[in-house]
C-alpha cells in the first residue's frame, strides 16, 4: 500500500512540474522586478503582483491557517498549496516585466493589460 501511494505521489508531482517551474520563476523574477520598479526603470507597476506577494507572506506568517500547523504534515500542506497557487498567479502577472527585461517590448509604448 505504501509503495502504491508513493508511486502515485511521484507520478502526480511529475505531472505538475510546470507549476513548480512557474513558482520558481516567479520567485526569481520578483526581486529584480521590485528593484527595477523602486528605481523607476520599469513602469507600469504590477500592483496585483505586489498585493499577491504580500498576501502570500502574510499567510505564511499568520498564526491561523485553514488547517492548523500543529497537525504536522497536513497542516503544512495547506500553506504549500495556497502560497504555491499565489506564486503561480504572480508569475502570470510578471509576463510584461520578463518581456521588457529581455528587450522584446518597450514598456512605455506597449499597451498594458490590467491584472
Amino acid at each position: 500500500m505504501t509503495r502504491l501511494s508513493t508511486w502515485w505521489l511521484f507520478r502526480r508531482l511529475k505531472s505538475r512540474v510546470w507549476a513548480i517551474k512557474r513558482i520558481g520563476r516567479a520567485l526569481k523574477t520578483f526581486v529584480p522586478m521590485t528593484r527595477d520598479v523602486m528605481a523607476g526603470r520599469f513602469r507600469p507597476v504590477p500592483w496585483s503582483a505586489f498585493g499577491m506577494m504580500a498576501l502570500a507572506l502574510a499567510y505564511l506568517a499568520m498564526p491561523f491557517d485553514l488547517i492548523p500547523d500543529f497537525i504536522v504534515v497536513i497542516g503544512l500542506i495547506d500553506d504549500v498549496v495556497i502560497v504555491g497557487w499565489l506564486l503561480n498567479r504572480i508569475d502570470q502577472r510578471l509576463a510584461d516585466y520578463r518581456a521588457w527585461k529581455s528587450g522584446d517590448i518597450d514598456i512605455a509604448t506597449s499597451v498594458h493589460t490590467p491584472s
